[in-house]
């Protein structure tokens, strides 16, 4: 069953949906709704769960994950966005490709993976989600997930931005991670769905990132028709907050260069 997502919607022009990282929310975009909403419509949903957003009763699916963006779409009265994800919202931007292929203007995956899980990963992520759902709290995530999700860089010269994912991880209700978990783990292959994308594609990934390899983020550029692969430097997994700036400049590039194709 669709939920209703929450979503921040800001600025006008060409729409860019931007999907949050796993454990984090919306609150993630903050510097991309000051900066990039100067320039185009900026709506940063949470998905289910997470922040303003019910989680429901369905089974975990990164498919429904997309279904309920797609839904958000249509009540804004929104027929093609810019869709960018990041980590686990990249997920749920390359289900939304498989299952609504209609609503991409243009897609940047970023610092996500588009094979399934190993064997190893899926037990890990299972087990976390039964601690979450045992504890009620999110302490394995700050333990086992926090440590791998800023690079370096950011470790050593930005703690305000430590502090900042700190907390948002914090916040995460124990239940909709650990949904989210089960939603990942259950996840497929999404190599065949990139190669049916028609629309063009971004591909970045931080420098610094240990989740996501350079070879995770150079396979999903060669399956899709029509992309690019950037790298963003002095970044781990989460290149929007620890290099907003950055982030902000590549994403414009794309989307505007996208705007002039299509008016």
């Amino acid at each position: 069953m669709i939920v209703q997502l929450y979503a921040r919607d800001v600025g006008a022009g060409t729409p860019l949906v931007l999907l949050h990282a796993f454990p984090l929310s919306s609150a993630m975009w903050l510097a991309q709704r000051e900066d990039l909403g100067r320039r185009f419509r900026v709506i940063t949903p949470d998905l289910r769960g997470f922040g303003g957003s019910v989680l429901g009763e369905d089974e975990p699916s990164v498919d429904l994950m997309a279904d309920d963006v797609a839904a958000l779409l249509r009540r804004k009265g929104i027929d093609r966005a810019v869709v960018c994800g990041v980590s686990m919202g990249g997920y749920v931007a390359m289900a939304l490709c498989r299952r609504h292929p209609e609503r991409l203007l243009g897609l940047v995956l970023a610092d996500t993976k588009a094979s399934a899980d190993p064997e190893q990963a899926r037990r890990t992520r299972l087990r976390q989600a039964e601690r979450l759902e045992r504890d009620g709290d999110t302490r394995v995530l700050l333990e086992e997930v926090l440590p791998f999700l800023l690079g370096p860089t950011t470790m050593r010269q930005r703690a305000l931005v430590h502090g900042r994912v700190r907390g948002l991880v914090q916040a995460a209700p124990a239940r909709a991670a650990a949904w989210a978990q089960r939603a990942m783990a259950a996840r497929g292959d999404s190599f065949d769905t990139l190669r049916g994308v028609r629309a063009p594609a971004l591909v970045l990934r931080g420098e610094e990132d240990g989740l996501s390899t350079e070879a995770d983020a150079r396979a999903m550029a060669d399956a899709l028709p029509n992309a690019e692969l950037q790298t963003i430097p002095r970044a781990g997994h989460l290149p929007p907050v620890e290099q907003p700036d950055l982030f902000n400049q590549t994403v414009t590039e794309f989307a505007t260069a996208l705007s002039r194709t299509t008016t």
